[in-house]
């Protein structure tokens, strides 16, 4: 179960620099990939600190779209927040920023787990 402590509305962000290191390989442009990452890694942000000392959440479900380039250079803040929680799965909207510009927005769920040592 997920704990009480996360509610609908519960924020979290994320922000990296566009290098070289997360551009596609055709077109020195922020990646699709690398934008669903910063938003799975926000959205985990949002709920690690509520969660048990032995859970995790894990992505299972992405529904994204990239809406505008980031070149090199840029910063790109992902937000995502809580919009639904349904047993152990919680569920965001998710969208990315640089600076002014959106450049992606969708949903993305989670579950919470207990891995096996």
């Amino acid at each position: 179960m997920v704990s009480p402590n996360i509610t609908i509305g519960t924020k979290g962000e994320r922000e990296t620099f566009v290098c070289e290191h997360n551009v596609a390989p055709h077109v020195d442009k922020f990646s699709t990939p690398s934008m669903i990452r910063l938003m799975e890694q926000a959205s985990n942000d949002s709920v690690q600190e509520y969660l048990e000392e032995n859970q995790v959440t894990v992505g299972f479900e992405v529904n994204i779209r990239h809406l505008a380039p980031a070149d090199i250079g840029a910063t790109v803040t992902a937000y995502a927040e809580v919009i639904e929680i349904d047993r152990n799965r919680i569920s965001f909207n998710v969208s990315a920023f640089a600076g002014d510009v959106k450049i992606g927005e969708g949903t993305h769920k989670r579950v919470v787990i207990t891995p096996k040592k």
